[in-house]
């Protein structure tokens, strides 16, 4: 192939930036007519699966679409988990989709405990591609200028596994970072990062984050925008860069890297940016040593423009930590995705991050949309709307058909109608179903915290106390974040023997151990969730908290202590009523891979 001339580079990426903005404003402009045309494919593509036989459509007969609409059950992780189970084992027969599968996606979603398996063909990854791409022609909108300097962007990798039929289980990100189109991508002066490809592959999390924040500020005068996918993830940098600084500096003072730093392919990258600057280790050792680390990013980073995350959902308990270290910098919260799809981006990237609002791109997927009932009733495949069909300011839960063999498949996702560009419904995210408590990954629900706890009081009973009540609340004030548990006990008379800190400890422990595996990967590997801890109160504390609700106009006859809390009134009366505070003294137990085939992959998934 011939060189690329890097004088017309500029030139390639503006016209690549204009044909992207005009992509979006097409079929943004005919929604309805593209999400037609996506089902017929999706269908047509899907024909040969044995799925939709089972439904009684025929994917490639004329009518397929409507028949589709017509007969297409809801569906949820549950239902589709037997074919899950007969793909990992190895039949490659077209179930779900009529194209091989690929690989598998593990999502952040649980069920039984173990990470949800999403199957994704090798096609898939360019649609991944395309919305990446269209990520910087938008925000260049914002803030021109981009293409003048640097991104530090810290990504990394996780635990991967095989399953018995010898398919890739591993997140969409993992996946997206080991591809063909991150690896191989062509040069692009929007898209320049500081970290080295060998950095962001490296599995070991220590390594990865200080080979990647090295590199960073070796190119501080460069770096225009810093950023992370989460925003929790960012603010673990921030806390990293805080504890191992002055080992950065001298890094960059002498121009040696840190022998702590095995991985030689690592090692050789950073090599090739890393040269002894005393100035630079003399402006970083000033930005990191006052007292005060409020606006630290702008005094490590003076010319960026913005920090790019997601700072939506669970993540929105971010923002004033962000904001703090940030010093008024913008958050730019840029799309949404999930392993299932991707699903759009926003096209006001530099708004508040109380008005972020995404719309999704027609040619992601077929979506479909379930009004939010306030009874209930089980919803029906009757009640579902299309993309062009919502309606402004309501809520529905979002549904998805994809060409990797999802059919209606139910995200879990609660979105409101915000707006719309041209026909393009923009929705705000309001909230994850059924999740009571998350810090990163984690995604915690009421009936896992509550069968978990019930096991670990088990703890109390040779010491003759029991737990009245509890609640709890995800602490985001420390970094990384942790769950917090409020137990009010009762002591078992005059008999009792007080209950010693290390059987509280033992409680904790088995708390997370009792809670799902991401949660444990959180823990135990990737350090992303701290230490859960639980804090007792004194006696009468829950009633105390239910006059406080009856205050603010609940009724007393429906009042039920809630089993989560948010920051705020709530958590600070409970505080003020603490008697002891104890935290779990080592990790749960976590190994890659999922428990139906944990133990060797000759032992096949059981589908039972």
């Amino acid at each position: 192939m011939p060189e690329e001339d890097p004088a017309a580079v500029p030139a390639m990426a503006a016209e690549a930036h204009r044909e992207a903005l005009e992509y979006i404003k097409h079929v943004t402009a005919c929604a309805g007519e593209v999400q037609r045309r996506v089902l017929a494919e999706i269908l047509e593509q899907n024909a040969p699966a044995e799925y939709l036989r089972r439904i009684g459509v025929t994917g490639d007969a004329p009518g397929a679409d409507e028949a589709f609409r017509r007969q297409a059950p809801l569906t949820t992780y549950e239902d589709i988990l037997p074919d899950v189970i007969r793909i990992a084992n190895g039949d490659t027969s077209p179930i779900l989709s009529g194209k091989p599968t690929y690989e598998f996606l593990t999502s952040s979603g649980t069920s039984g405990g173990e990470r949800k398996m999403m199957p994704a063909i090798a096609e898939e990854m360019d649609r991944r591609s395309q919305l990446y791409g269209l990520l910087m022609p938008v925000m260049s909108q914002a803030m021109p200028g981009l293409d003048k300097g640097k991104a530090m962007y810290l990504y990394f990798v996780k635990a991967e596994s095989k399953t018995p039929g010898g398919l890739p289980a591993r997140p969409v990100l993992t996946s997206y970072y080991k591809s063909r189109h991150f690896l191989e991508r062509p040069h692009d002066p929007y898209t320049v990062h500081t970290s080295p490809d060998e950095a962001i592959l490296c599995v070991d999390a220590y390594q990865s984050m200080y080979a990647q924040l090295l590199c960073g500020i070796v190119h501080r005068a460069d770096v225009l925008r810093v950023g992370a996918v989460f925003a929790s993830g960012f603010l673990r940098a921030i806390h990293f860069l805080e504890k191992h600084w002055r080992r950065l500096c001298r890094d960059i003072r002498t121009g040696e890297l840190d022998a702590e730093i095995t991985d030689p392919a690592v090692r050789a990258a950073v090599g090739r940016v890393l040269r002894a600057d005393p100035a630079l280790a003399d402006a970083i050792e000033d930005a990191c040593a006052r007292p005060s680390w409020q606006g630290v990013i702008r005094r490590v980073w003076p010319s960026t423009k913005y920090i790019d995350v997601i700072v939506t959902g669970a993540m929105a308990q971010y923002i004033p930590t962000m904001e703090y270290y940030g010093g008024g910098l913008p958050l730019a919260c840029t799309m949404y995705a999930s392993s299932e799809c991707y699903f759009g981006l926003n096209l006001n990237p530099i708004c508040n991050p109380g008005d972020v609002a995404y719309t999704l791109i027609p040619t992601m997927c077929y979506f479909e949309f379930l009004p939010v009932q306030t009874g209930s009733g089980e919803p029906d495949r009757r009640d579902l709307v299309g993309l062009v069909d919502v309606k402004l300011g309501r809520e529905y839960e979002l549904v998805v058909t994809t060409y990797s063999g999802l059919y209606r498949y139910r995200v879990g996702d609660v979105l409101r109608v915000a707006g719309f560009k041209n026909a393009a419904p923009m929705f705000s995210f309001v909230r994850r179903k059924n999740v009571a408590l998350s810090i990163d990954a984690d995604k915690t629900d009421e009936t896992e915290l509550h069968a978990a706890v019930s096991r670990a009081v088990q703890h109390l009973d040779p010491f003759g106390a029991s737990l009245v009540e509890y609640t709890s609340y995800a602490d985001a004030s420390t970094i990384p974040g942790h769950y917090v548990l409020f137990w009010e006990l009762r002591d078992g008379g005059t008999t009792t023997t007080p209950v010693p800190a290390s059987v509280f400890e033992d409680c904790c422990l088995a708390v997370e151990e009792a809670l799902n595996s991401v949660y444990r990967q959180c823990r135990a590997a990737d350090r992303s969730v701290a230490p859960l801890e639980i804090r007792v109160v004194s006696s009468g504390t829950f009633d105390k908290l239910m006059d406080y609700a009856l205050s603010r106009g609940a009724s007393i006859n429906q009042y039920k202590a809630p089993r989560c809390v948010r920051p705020g009134p709530v958590v600070e009366l409970l505080d003020g009523r603490v008697e002891g505070r104890y935290f779990s003294p080592k990790c749960p137990k976590w190994s890659p891979g999922n428990k139906q085939w944990i133990g060797g992959n000759a032992k096949k998934m059981e589908t039972s």
